[in-house]
């Protein structure tokens, strides 16, 4: 059996590839175009793993993936993922998350794919003033990247209810650790305060968030690859509701800095106020739930950018 794994050099996919190297024996083939924050390093050089430079928004690419290896199993990791940039430009998330998702669902009709497993975000609920998003929440982007994202999980769905195609959907919270971008609100706040810089924050900062350790995310993505079921939709959060600016804080108090690093900047547009993820499905069908808290993630994630500044 092969398993295909797109973005697998980014964070969430490439961390996923480190996971199964440690429990799957399946020939796994990772596929990735290489973009600005992907990192071949997840990729381990071994017999076991294949690397393939594949655009998914060029369908001849991904039909000659399909046809070469034959997978049974694919985890579609690849998108286009930092807010700030769809909102400067929206071409490439359209392009990678929707246009590049289309042409995966249309490969995995072509051979006797087992299961397709789509990898997406809380944000396409958008945000919450009370309570927590279920997987029958409304479907309410409100950005360009969240709207991409809400496309593709449309359309998954739709191949699912059209064509039979064997498909599951998780939706993910804030994802962090080690090896993270530095764009995104962890790393950047730990690299800048690792280098005495002042740390961004948006807003008024009361902007709250579930945060998700990696490790915990792939574990789960593990438990829906064996035992969720088809056509099904399972929402994936770590239990850990904060806000931006407490979150920011308590890194800037385990690094043993001063508040004062902390700098307040123009708000992002359209900016969401609050996520909120129910994993009660998850929890109740599958049996999983998040083993990290945040100060324990946190002093992982920290301690590993301290390793590795370069």
């Amino acid at each position: 059996m092969t398993i295909l794994v797109t973005g697998g050099a980014g964070f969430i996919g490439g961390n996923f590839v480190r996971h199964l190297q440690e429990t799957v024996e399946e020939h796994v083939v990772v596929i990735d175009k290489l973009g600005y924050a992907s990192n071949l390093n997840y990729i381990p050089d071994t017999p076991q793993f294949h690397f393939e430079n594949c655009d998914l928004f060029h369908e001849d690419q991904v039909r000659y993936i399909f046809t070469r290896f034959k997978p049974r199993a694919v985890f579609h990791f690849a998108a286009e993922s930092h807010v700030d940039n769809s909102i400067r430009d929206c071409k490439p998330f359209v392009e990678s998350n929707i246009i590049g998702t289309i042409n995966l669902l249309n490969a995995s009709r072509l051979i006797d794919i087992e299961k397709f497993h789509h990898i997406s975000t809380d944000e396409v609920f958008g945000s919450i003033s009370e309570g927590s998003f279920t997987e029958e929440s409304p479907y309410d982007p409100k950005n360009p990247y969240s709207a991409s994202k809400a496309a593709s999980d449309h359309f998954v769905s739709a191949f699912n209810n059209t064509y039979g195609l064997p498909t599951i959907i998780t939706n993910c919270s804030n994802n962090y650790g080690p090896r993270q971008y530095k764009e995104k609100l962890i790393p950047q706040t730990i690299l800048n305060l690792l280098n005495n810089k002042k740390v961004p924050v948006y807003g008024d900062g009361l902007q709250i968030r579930d945060w998700l350790y990696v490790q915990d995310h792939c574990e789960a993505l593990i438990e829906v690859w064996k035992h969720g079921k088809i056509g099904e939709k399972y929402n994936i959060g770590g239990e850990c509701e904060i806000k931006n600016i407490d979150l920011v804080k308590q890194i800037v108090n385990l690094l043993d800095k001063d508040e004062s690093m902390i700098e307040y900047v123009k708000d992002r547009p359209g900016h969401d106020r609050r996520y909120s993820t129910n994993i009660s499905k998850i929890s109740t069908e599958l049996n999983w739930k998040p083993r990290f808290n945040i100060e324990d993630g946190l002093k992982r994630t920290i301690e590993w950018y301290e390793d590795n500044r370069d």
